[in-house]
């Protein structure tokens, strides 16, 4: 509901928003313009009585003189026939120069209340702030959902660039805002009647003594109010002894007889008037620069929050799903149910259902909020959900509690759950968990252990197929799910070959940013290059194709160059392409985090188990291993002649301390040995590191890995700690390709 709230009153009511937020940003200028003018009050110690004596006597004709919230004071005049206003020096009563109520003022002020429009204008105007204050509220809800709690309100907001700029906005906006539409509406209602402002009936004019006047420096009733406190002073009229004067202050208003000096028919302001001016004062920032600071800032927010609002909503609906070949849900062989926020779930589901359709099934992607009553031909059903903030449903999926509860089909179809989230939150994947408990509760059957992505992992996802795979008894070919990012434009500067000899063909590639025009320390610090760490992918599409081949990073962004490395795999159309770069050729690729693959915040030792090119986001890890955390590196290559890749390297890094120990090994000597027969060797220490908390990272082709978790299980086995259980840690993670 808050989402639908705040979707259509931003779109569609956005103008109206958009008008009384740049006027009143615009007119928070004046109140600090003023005060800047006004640095000082040299009026603070001064009676009202000293400074109409002073004004008098510089201006005989003087009739008002009116104290601004900013402590600017104005004398108004009659002489020579002649009205006037005149700034006045308060200490000396004279003249600062002319007073000019500033026209754009005006205008501004017209504009911000009324619209020009008079009173349905202002009704209009008090509409504006209604909406402002249900977006703020609305919008405040889902940031809370999205960042996971009230606790993690201020926490990394993580997203694409234009939410990222709408969510940083809006946390730094909406106190100003909210302030800005409560006030707003409070103003618009006292204006017609529906809330107090403090007005009453005029004071009835007292009985004066009626004698010639006395001099204004000696009247008692202006010698006891300082002019801080003074809003206005009228005088009497020119030789009529029943006049009085009319005093106004912060705290009542009443008169003050010219010939006794005597208060007369003092009346103090009522609690709806001072709740009135506190809530003026509140709204204006009259008297008060800093709060009109804060509220002209917040009200700037606006027009961009509106914009990237509305490029949010327009890329949420131009990457609404598409899904081809879309069997009907009746004749389906495998449901696909997707629960998603923002459609990115979409991408794994679409891959998911090609997959399953190139294996021969009939399948039917949906949706979680559209499950029908009965699937009559379905065999297998696929949850793909993701988790909105603090453990809630995703737009997709809010009311498919209800819809599976109410399910007439046959339960004995066998389910399999795969959600999605990110690590970030307490509450990750909560959402997906609730789903295979009430799958559980209504006596459906998961066939598979429920599993989840962390940050949309492709490589999760694809450890995942892999676990599908084997339990349908086929070979599932997924697409490479496709995540739309940005793409930059990188210039190759140098490369290293090697394994030639052994018909191997591997290349180190260094990339900068292409066309930098930053200073090379800028450059040095990685200062054009987007966020991206040691371990993450560079995804990059061959010319001829659509789907990108994903290469890990053997750099991160604080070391100011993107480092890959490529074996050229026979016939493969993207490696090939790469190595057929020359130095100063550029390539456009996108950077994709892979969270399933980072060094965990700690001191405890890490065992670094890699062959070949997977030897790339283990070089990130140790290049950067500035705080000299405990690293032991085993490495598997063909020849220490062609492909020992990195050597020079990483016999300068363990000098440096960044690496603790190297173990290689070369199936193309003598000794033929592979980095299971190294891993076999110190099997003790191994395991006693492991004991220790030692984190385990693993990259390189599957044949590969799949004999080291085989040789690390066997390595366990006297200690009693099982893999399955490191992966739930965190502490046995891979990057298989």
């Amino acid at each position: 509901m808050q989402q639908l709230i705040h979707k259509i009153t931003g779109l569609f009511l956005m103008p109206l928003v958009l008008v009384i937020a740049i006027s009143g940003s615009a007119l928070s200028i004046f109140p600090v313009l003023e005060q800047t003018r006004q640095s000082s009050d040299p009026a603070r110690n001064l009676s009202v009585a000293a400074l109409a004596d002073a004004v008098k006597q510089s201006h005989p004709g003087t009739s008002q003189i009116v104290r601004h919230a900013s402590g600017q004071i104005v004398a108004y005049y009659f002489e020579n026939g002649n009205s006037g206003a005149d700034l006045i020096n308060p200490t000396t009563g004279e003249s600062l120069g002319a007073y000019q109520p500033s026209q754009t003022r005006i205008w501004l002020t017209d504009l911000h209340r009324s619209l020009f429009l008079g009173d349905g204008g202002r009704m209009t105007a008090g509409l504006g702030a209604a909406v402002m204050l249900l977006i703020c509220v609305s919008g405040l809800i889902m940031l809370k959902r999205r960042m996971g709690g009230w606790r993690q309100l201020f926490g990394p907001i993580r997203g694409t660039l234009s939410q990222r700029f709408h969510l940083e906005l809006a946390r730094m906006a909406i106190l100003g805002l909210s302030l800005s539409a409560v006030t707003g509406l409070y103003m618009t209602a006292a204006t017609f009647g529906f809330a107090p402002d403090g007005s009453g009936s005029d004071m009835a004019f007292p009985a004066v003594n009626g004698s010639p006047p006395a001099p204004i420096i000696s009247l008692e009733g202006l010698q006891n109010v300082p002019v801080i406190q003074l809003r206005e002073l009228t005088f009497p009229y020119n030789g009529d002894a029943s006049d009085a004067f009319t005093l106004t202050t912060a705290n009542g208003s009443g008169y003050v007889d010219q010939a006794t000096g005597a208060l007369l028919a003092y009346t103090p302001n009522s609690s709806a008037n001072q709740i009135y001016e506190f809530i003026y004062m509140l709204h204006t920032g009259d008297g008060l620069a800093p709060l009109a600071l804060l509220l002209g800032f917040a009200s700037l927010g606006v027009p961009a929050m509106g914009a990237t609002g509305a490029l949010i909503w327009w890329k949420k609906r131009q990457s609404k799903p598409r899904i081809s070949n879309n069997t009907k849900s009746q004749d389906a062989d495998a449901v696909i149910l997707v629960g998603s926020e923002g459609n990115s779930t979409w991408g794994f589901a679409r891959s998911l259902h090609d997959g399953l359709s190139r294996a021969g099934l009939r399948v039917h992607t949906a949706k979680m909020n559209d499950m029908a009553k009965i699937y009559p031909n379905a065999n297998q059903i696929y949850v793909l959900t993701a988790t909105y903030g603090d453990g809630e449903a995703p737009a997709s999926a809010n009311n498919f509690m209800t819809r599976l509860d109410a399910y007439e089909g046959n339960k004995d179809v066998p389910v399999a759950i795969l959600g999605f989230g990110d690590k970030q939150f307490s509450q990750f994947c909560q959402f997906a968990f609730r789903v295979g408990e009430r799958f559980t509760r209504n006596g459906w059957h998961q066939f598979m252990p429920l599993a989840t992505i962390n940050r949309q992992s492709v490589q999760e996802f694809n450890h995942w197929n892999d676990a599908l795979s084997q339990n349908l008894g086929i070979t599932l070919e997924l697409d490479p799910v496709q995540i739309d990012v940005k793409r930059h434009k990188l210039r190759l500067v140098s490369r290293a070959d090697y394994g030639q000899d052994v018909q191997a063909p591997t290349s180190v590639f260094r990339f900068e940013i292409a066309n930098d025009t930053k200073s090379r320390i800028s450059r040095l610090m990685g200062g054009s290059l987007p966020a991206f760490e040691p371990g993450d992918l560079l995804a990059i599409t061959p010319e001829g194709d659509k789907v990108p081949r994903y290469y890990s990073l053997a750099s991160g962004r604080k070391n100011g160059f993107v480092e890959i490395c490529v074996r050229n795999v026979p016939g493969g159309l993207c490696s090939g392409q790469l190595h057929g770069l020359k130095t100063g050729d550029t390539i456009e690729p996108a950077f994709q985090a892979n969270p399933g693959f980072r060094l965990e915040a700690s001191k405890a030792p890490v065992i670094l188990i890699g062959a070949g090119a997977g030897i790339a986001p283990l070089v990130g890890f140790i290049r950067n291993n500035r705080r000299k955390r405990p690293m032991r590196l085993y490495f598997g290559a063909r020849h220490p002649r062609s492909d020992f890749l990195y050597r020079r390297e990483l016999g300068e890094w363990h000098k440096a301390g960044f690496l603790h120990s190297l173990k290689v090994a070369f199936s193309r000597t003598q000794q033929r040995l592979y980095v299971q027969d190294r891993l076999r060797q110190d099997a003790a220490e191994l395991a006693a590191l492991v004991r220790d908390g030692a984190q385990i990272m693993v990259c390189g082709g599957r044949g590969m890995a799949k004999g080291i978790e085989e040789t690390l299980t066997d390595i366990l086995q006297t200690t009693g700690i099982e893999l399955t259980d490191l992966r739930k840690e965190g502490r046995y993670v891979e990057d298989v390709f």
